[in-house]
């Protein structure tokens, strides 16, 4: 008579539902960037499902960390990206006519996607500390923003829109979670928009036509407008079910500008149509759907504006991205996770994905410790 080999602990211990849905995003994103390369798998395909390898390995190691150390690191950290900004104004590498690259040698490193998790850590830190009878004053409110201006005022200099978007949504998204005045975040919502003029004016010319393209497309659908015009023809070509694999014409005839990257959703759509759509949002609310009841269940103050924070960052990857390609929003050069082509993007992910996994794993232990 057969018997089961039994699993050891530490395997059955580990979270296969969400091992099996990362590596059903990622097995997916590159079997579209196989498509886009005209059914090859160089050069974008096979390098990406190595990265993922990689990144799924670090999460893993990240999620057995101690916790502390995460906590006790929080603004060491901050500084240290903070500081690797400021030495991408003074030596960072130009590419595209932006600067935000630092050149290591056997790598190019994008100090400001590391600050996207880097900021959610340090403002959590800050509410952590800060004692409850102090959330509704007004030291409640000027560390965080200084904390959040500096690093967006630097991405802000590569120039790097999208990025510093994220960073300073990412930010005040923890602001929110930790319990500030919902009216302090409508109060800056209606002088953010009375500033949009003036703030227009401060933009570089490439993203003043960005912005207004993004209000006409059509008003110049082969020049500014293209990459918009031909992304809603990739996806509204593909109809119901797509085109078929490797049936694509957008991607296939260079139509569509960057489909391996920024504009990969409409790659996607037009051969496997809005199921395969529906199918990929569905996939990403469920990853969205685990950080989020991270965060609820988690009794630690710190930890769960981390995991919500966290979360939102993934979320504002999934949502600048599909807006962007579906010209709901200007582009602005943010990649769709576990589809677009890019390392640093997907690192960044992973990065979060890690630390949420860590939370979830010491959730009790948090809650028994940290009252």
């Amino acid at each position: 008579m057969n018997r089961l080999v039994p699993v050891p602990d530490a395997i059955a211990r580990l979270p296969w539902r969400l091992y099996v849905l990362l590596i059903a995003l990622a097995s997916f994103g590159a079997i579209v960037l196989y498509s886009a390369a005209g059914g090859h798998v160089t050069p974008w395909a096979g390098m990406q499902i190595i990265r993922f390898s990689i990144f799924l390995v670090m999460a893993e190691v990240i999620s057995r960390v101690p916790f502390r150390y995460i906590r006790m690191s929080a603004f060491p950290i901050y500084v240290v990206v903070l500081v690797a900004l400021f030495l991408v104004e003074l030596i960072g590498g130009v590419a595209g006519g932006s600067q935000r690259w630092i050149n290591l040698g056997f790598m190019q490193l994008q100090p400001s996607e590391f600050m996207k998790v880097a900021i959610v850590l340090a403002v959590a830190r800050f509410y952590a500390l800060l004692p409850s009878a102090f959330i509704r004053t007004f030291m409640a409110i000027w560390p965080s923003l200084v904390l959040i201006g500096m690093p967006v005022l630097l991405v802000l200099l590569q120039p790097d829109l999208g990025t510093a978007s994220m960073i300073g949504f990412g930010g005040v998204t923890v602001m929110f979670l930790a319990g500030l005045p919902l009216r302090l975040f409508v109060s800056a919502g209606l002088a953010g928009a009375a500033l949009i003029p003036i703030a227009f004016s401060f933009l570089h010319e490439y993203q003043q036509k960005r912005v207004l393209i993004f209000m006409d497309p059509e008003s110049d659908p082969l020049g500014a407008g293209y990459h918009i015009s031909q992304s809603k023809i990739a996806i509204g070509s593909g109809g119901l079910f797509g085109k078929g694999f490797l049936n694509g014409t957008q991607s296939h005839l260079d139509y569509l500008p960057e489909g391996h990257t920024d504009f990969v959703f409409a790659t996607m759509a037009e051969e496997w149509g809005m199921v395969g759509g529906l199918a990929l949002i569905i996939a990403l609310f469920l990853l969205l759907r685990w950080g989020m009841r991270v965060a609820q269940r988690t009794e630690d103050r710190f930890a769960r504006l981390v995991a919500g924070g966290l979360t939102t960052t993934i979320f504002l990857y999934i949502a600048i991205n599909l807006m962007m390609v579906m010209g709901m929003a200007p582009v602005v050069g943010i990649p769709l996770p576990f589809m677009s082509y890019g390392g640093s993007s997907m690192l960044t992910v992973m990065l979060c994905v890690g630390i949420i996994m860590n939370i979830d794993r010491n959730r009790k232990a948090l809650g028994e410790r940290w009252p």
